[in-house]
């Protein structure tokens, strides 16, 4: 079998892994998350942010992480290429209106993220050493009962497959030799690409052998800068078109309905793109994020679901917008054939010539390492729940050689191998999260009072304590 036929096996698949049944899945699933929950996630938004500053922090809880960091964590393997590549992906298949429904499978990704992320903490189980850990693997094992197991040896491989570094590192690699190479007249090769993947890999082999301390300390001082440094760089393109943000949404809300810019009026085929694309910027119901949020140090599994659910909103709510605004005002997804990290590329060096590729390059160099960082913490974990957490260590091993292979693989295989891998692993984490849905409803109701009787007891001691003055 040759390279060429065997890409287009891998492809085929992803595109059949995508279809009906994980549509309802999901949107379905996230619904009804949404409903059963009598939309109680939404309305403490305020608390979640709060929980998320340290208000409620207690070093001596269960876990291995504080709650910023176990988010911080979690954005870093959603805030990445996803958000910056994989947009410019969609609007390049599916145009505009793709972005629409990225917003539509966040949205309901929020309840969703709440339910997957709390049942994380609820039922927590212990590694061969001992260790708490958190994850749908343990959420089933422990939640369902041991005759499950097979449905959690399932999730693990495929998560495995599913976090590994070959499309991030291939998109870094990417805009790298787009910047540092084509830009002086030399042709990007097999070898540059290479080079490129090798020193990636040293780089992230210094991380993550630290464990996930070193991962939580590195992404939460990473995260907020490269958050705020590609924000700041999308707002100025916005506002030196201020005139066509308008038109962009109002372009984007139409053609989700029409689907009649790249796909041919099917509806249908549109919504999958924007779905598939959504998938892999949050994960909502995916099972990495469960994983980071599992090791917070927290007794609490409500307060754990809440800071979950902040995650689509600020990866794709925010982040993706933004990135899809970029490449709609500039126009360059008409103009141009390209996908992918070139096609944003384009849209900066045109709105900040001169210096707008090398500021997108800073951005989505740290987008990319980031990412890098967190995904081998959720792949040992998976390693580590088949095999023994002393053998964890030969995965940070395979991981840091895939690298330097997603650098020299095309971008249309790598990503349906993700695409195809984040499919199956959503089978797993949504049956158990919808199966054990009625615990997370009771510990919810149970929450919510005692916060509500903490909140008026201060109230009255405020109120006091003012009169008394």
């Amino acid at each position: 079998m040759s390279t060429e036929q065997l890409g287009s096996y891998i492809v085929a698949f992803s595109d059949l892994m995508w279809g009906t049944p994980l549509l309802v899945l999901l949107l379905g699933g996230g619904l009804f998350f949404l409903f059963y929950s009598r939309l109680a996630p939404l309305l403490y938004l305020k608390h979640a942010v709060e929980i998320l500053m340290g208000r409620y922090d207690d070093p001596n809880e269960i876990g291995q992480i504080n709650h910023y960091q176990a988010l911080s964590t979690a954005i870093a393997g959603t805030v990445g290429m996803g958000n910056v590549s994989g947009v410019a992906i969609a609007i390049s298949t599916g145009g505009p209106g793709a972005m629409f429904w990225m917003w539509v499978s966040a949205m309901i990704g929020v309840s969703t993220k709440f339910f997957t992320c709390t049942l994380a903490v609820m039922y927590r189980g212990k590694d061969s050493a001992g260790e708490v850990q958190g994850g749908p693997m343990y959420v089933i094992r422990e939640g369902l009962g041991r005759r499950w197991q097979p449905l959690a040896v399932f999730f693990s491989i495929v998560a495995m497959i599913g976090v590994a570094p070959m499309f991030q590192a291939n998109q870094l690699s990417q805009i790298l030799q787009d910047v540092i190479l084509t830009k002086n007249g030399i042709t990007p090769s097999f070898e540059s690409s290479l080079i490129v993947g090798i020193i990636i890999a040293v780089l992230v082999g210094l991380v993550i052998f630290g464990g996930i301390q070193r991962i939580g300390a590195v992404t939460g001082k990473l995260v907020p800068f490269m958050v705020v440094v590609y924000i700041i760089s999308v707002l100025y393109i916005l506002f030196s078109n201020v005139t066509e943000i308008i038109p962009a949404f109002q372009l984007i809300i139409h053609d989700a309905f029409t689907g009649d810019a790249l796909l041919g009026g099917s509806l249908g085929s549109l919504i999958i793109v924007g779905v598939r694309r959504a998938a892999f910027s949050n994960e909502a119901g995916i099972g990495t994020a469960p994983m980071a949020h599992g090791a917070a140090k927290t007794n609490e599994p409500i307060r754990e679901g809440l800071v979950a659910m902040l995650g689509p909103i600020i990866d794709t709510i925010i982040i993706c917008t933004m990135t899809a605004l970029a490449i709609i005002i500039t126009g360059v997804w008409v103009e141009s054939d390209a996908s992918g990290i070139t096609l944003t590329t384009m849209a900066f060096e045109q709105s900040m010539q001169g210096f707008g590729s090398i500021l997108l390059t800073i951005s989505v160099s740290v987008f990319a390492l980031t990412t890098l960082f967190a995904y081998p913490y959720y792949g040992t974990k998976s390693f580590a729940f088949l095999f023994g957490v002393k053998y964890q260590n030969i995965y940070k091993i395979l991981y840091i050689l895939a690298i330097p292979l997603g650098t020299v693989t095309s971008l249309g295989v790598v990503i349906s191998i993700f695409d195809s891998a984040y499919a199956l692993m959503a089978f797993p984490t949504m049956i158990s999260a919808l199966l054990l849905a009625p615990k997370v409803r009771k510990a919810a109701k149970v929450y919510f009072k005692k916060l509500k009787s903490s909140t008026l007891s201060e109230q009255l001691v405020h109120k006091k304590s003012s009169s008394d003055e």
